[in-house]
């Protein structure tokens, strides 16, 4: 199984455009801010390098990881301990009848939106519940990894 960077980083960019476009004041912006009491002023204080430089490594990472809970594939190389020199011919016979099989954008959404769902919206609800933080924001937040990690998986697993 080799990596696709490439599919990796433009999975990590789509980040930002669904954050430009669910975070912007007319969509889910204005009502966030609110719930976390962040005003203009606050927002233009912070090292904006700083933020946006981790923000894409985070991202990234979590890229990265959507290989392995969108691509079945992983699973049986994980298998040979991820050294092809350790594999079986069955093993490479297997890889050559299921390389391709549910390497698609459909079910790569679907399964980046199962670890949102299971995954991600539980941390955030957990946390907000014991910082008390209002549903409004868990919603805001949570719908926010939803839809990344749907795009996410998407892009990972459907291109080849």
């Amino acid at each position: 199984m080799e990596i696709n960077f490439l599919a990796v980083i433009v999975a990590a960019l789509s980040s930002f455009i669904v954050g430009f476009v669910w975070y912007h004041p007319k969509v889910f912006g204005t009502i966030w801010m609110n719930e976390i009491g962040m005003t203009d002023e606050k927002l233009k204080q912070g090292n904006m390098a700083k933020i946006f430089g981790l923000t894409f490594l985070f991202a990234f990472m979590l890229a990265f990881m959507m290989q392995m809970l969108t691509i079945h594939q992983f699973g049986a190389f994980g298998m040979i301990g991820g050294d092809l020199a350790n594999a079986k011919p069955s093993y490479l016979a297997f890889m050559n009848d299921y390389s391709d099989a549910f390497r698609t954008f459909k079910h790569g959404a679907f399964h980046g939106l199962l670890a949102s769902l299971f995954i991600v919206m539980p941390s955030i609800a957990t946390n907000s519940l014991f910082e008390r933080k209002s549903f409004r924001y868990a919603a805001i937040t949570s719908g926010y990894w939803m839809v990344i990690m749907t795009i996410m998986g998407a892009i990972i697993c459907g291109w080849k």
